[in-house]
């Protein structure tokens, strides 16, 4: 069978000491995951059911160990905020995944910003429409290189934090994510099956704000590999 388009390529994602990389599927972001940051957006941190939106594969934009990255300051916004998250890559699929079983489905962990175009986002929460022009968009989501799962410890006081041109901008701690990693992910497969090449952006701490040209960011999350990204 021929195509009558050439297929699209494969977003994948580097993979720390190796030259192999790890093929993007599907993209699912969790919103407000930290109560400090639903405060600042003007909401309510009471602990309700997490929820969802998507951001399509081809807005990752994959970096290499000790690269920095230059993007592109986006069209039609005024208001360019970054959201430094922990990524988490899905290698074994399911649905309906037990909450002790959850991570065992986890490959590898990486550094990832939520890229988002804050005043259209804005508008279409106060018009009650989808997020896709604030959040879905080219180039939305830079991600770092992946760590396998059994080259990482994750603790309740890893940090997570963000960085522009040197000052801190984000700072916290994983222990602060309203639903951890593993309930997430068990969450996430009631509604979705699961499947490898799938990545879940965790959600964001508090201290987003914008960036314009020339701006460096500079972001990490415990022993993961940070990630150095240039607004041009």
């Amino acid at each position: 069978m021929n195509y009558v388009l050439p297929p699209v390529e494969v977003t994948a994602l580097a993979i720390n000491g190796s030259s192999d990389t790890f093929p993007v599927r599907r993209v699912y972001c969790v919103g407000r995951n930290y109560a400090a940051h639903a405060r600042e957006m003007g909401f309510d941190p009471d602990r309700e059911p997490p929820f969802f939106f998507c951001k399509p594969a081809d807005a990752v934009v994959p970096l290499q160990p000790g690269q920095t990255l230059d993007l592109p300051y986006p069209s039609e916004t005024a208001n360019y905020h970054y959201e430094v998250e922990l990524v988490v890559a899905i290698g074994k699929g399911g649905r309906n995944i037990a909450l002790e079983q959850a991570t065992d489905h986890v490959w590898g962990y990486a550094v990832g910003l939520d890229m988002t175009r804050r005043d259209l986002q804005m508008a279409a929460r106060e018009m009650g429409r989808p997020w896709e022009l604030g959040k879905s968009f080219d180039q939305s989501a830079p991600i770092g290189p992946l760590t396998r799962r059994a080259e990482y410890v994750e603790a309740g006081s890893t940090p997570i934090w963000l960085q522009v041109d040197g000052s801190d901008k984000q700072r916290s701690a994983l222990e602060y994510l309203i639903w951890s990693v593993p309930e997430t992910i068990a969450y996430l497969s009631k509604f979705f099956e699961l499947r490898p090449g799938d990545l879940i952006m965790t959600g964001t701490p508090e201290g987003v704000g914008p960036v314009v040209a020339g701006q460096l960011m500079t972001g990490g999350v415990g022993s993961l590999a940070s990630i150095s990204v240039r607004v041009i």
